[in-house]
């Protein structure tokens, strides 16, 4: 039987027939930033944390509204814990800092030869923070947690992953609309790659194509990231260095997403270009038997670890495993996601993070058969007051993986 949904098309009608989406939400406001503040407040009080460093990055970004890449210069903010954020930064840079803020608070600033270590020391102590539990970022990079350790010896530097992993898992209605959207537009991008395929097409052709589709429905950096790979090449996750081309009869893996509003989509889709035969049948269709017990496991009170233990035993029951032993699934059940593409919690037998609503989190229990094929179906799932909802539909089977014939 010949795959549904494959096929038939070229990119020139593919890229011709989108529509941007991106207007359908709207970015994050900036009234959202004094709300995650004083949750952060909360659990800084809770974990007996007198201020909190956040680095350059998508903590700085969540919690203030700069956006900032990190580099070998300094540059962050110390949250206090009477709500004032104070930026640290080199005094050339602060023009540029001013304009990107939408949290206002002052700046500090340190010359290209003094100490920025130093000058955060000096910023705690003349706001009256002397002693105690100085939290930082936990992307912070170890010269910047060796620079402080080395001037001071007044404060204790414990990891701010409680407080900022704390705030960030628990996703507001405006996240999730943003996310939704995003997912949204990478789901009809996979549908409109499936129609695109052909033998003699290379992955580079396809990852070409992906990129310009996300630009075009109005993700304007295009694709935040690209796997495509066929035949023997799907057996490893994350790719191989010289990807084949497509031929008759081999299975097909995308895995692709796009940042929409700074929030990133993330989906797979795997079938078989040409005949299928029984093995891939089979563990296709254990591939999503899996992904539904994940799925049914993510209960409201139930912990992340639950759900990959779940998913394990589905699997070893149908005879592959245990853990992470090949044929069977070589890697977590799945991720966070939100401004990062990974990010907490993650759904890995250890993760004791209870469920609740606002938690989003990937499902891709992908089952890899060494040497011959993996099949990954990757959809996400976000915690409602009623338990789990998926963002996209689940493949619907291994002939129709669009649902053409529903």
């Amino acid at each position: 039987m010949i795959t549904l949904g494959l096929g038939g098309s070229t990119i020139e009608a593919e890229l011709a027939a989108i529509e941007s989406r991106a207007h359908v939400v709207q970015p994050i406001n900036k009234d959202a930033y004094p709300k995650r503040i004083k949750r952060a407040l909360e659990i800084m009080a809770t974990e007996n944390v007198s201020a909190v460093y956040l680095h350059a990055g998508t903590n700085l970004y969540y919690f203030t509204g700069t956006k900032w890449h990190a580099s070998e210069r300094m540059v962050g903010a110390l949250l206090l814990a009477d709500g004032t954020i104070h930026y640290i930064a080199p005094h050339f840079e602060e023009g540029t800092i001013l304009d990107f803020m939408e949290f206002e608070g002052p700046i500090h600033g340190w010359e290209e030869h003094e100490s920025p270590f130093e000058l955060l020391v000096t910023v705690l102590k003349e706001n009256g923070i002397t002693e105690g539990n100085i939290a930082m970022d936990e992307v912070t990079p170890f010269f910047i947690i060796d620079g402080v350790l080395n001037c001071q010896s007044d404060y204790k530097l414990v990891n701010a992953k409680p407080i900022t992993a704390g705030c960030r898992m628990i996703k507001s209605d405006e996240e999730i609309a943003i996310m939704q959207t995003a997912m949204n537009i990478t789901m009809e991008i996979h549908k409109a790659v499936a129609r695109i395929l052909k033998p003699g097409i290379a992955a580079q052709t396809v990852v070409d194509f992906i990129h310009e589709a996300h630009k075009r429905y109005g993700a304007p950096e295009g694709s935040y990231f690209c796997i495509v790979l066929f035949g023997v090449d799907t057996s490893f996750p994350h790719g191989v260095k010289a990807p084949k081309d497509l031929e008759e009869n081999d299975v097909v893996l995308i895995d692709t997403g796009c940042m929409l509003h700074d929030y990133i989509s993330d989906i797979t889709r795997t079938y078989v270009y040409g005949e299928i035969t029984d093995e891939q049948r089979r563990i296709w269709n254990l591939e999503r038997e899996a992904q539904f017990s994940a799925f049914k496991a993510a209960q409201l009170g139930q912990t992340c670890g639950s759900i990959d233990v779940a998913v394990r035993k589905t699997l070893e029951a149908n005879g592959l495993g245990p853990d992470y032993k090949l044929p069977g699934l070589p890697h977590r059940t799945g991720h966070g996601i939100g401004l990062d593409i990974h990010e907490w919690p993650f759904l890995v037998k250890t993760d004791q993070t209870i469920l609740e609503p606002g938690i989003c989190v990937s499902n891709e229990p992908m089952l890899v058969v060494p040497d011959k094929f993996g099949i990954r179906l990757e959809d996400h799932i976000y915690m409602t007051e009623n338990g789990p909802k998926w963002f996209t539909e689940p493949a619907h089977s291994i002939e129709d993986p669009f649902g053409i014939s529903k």
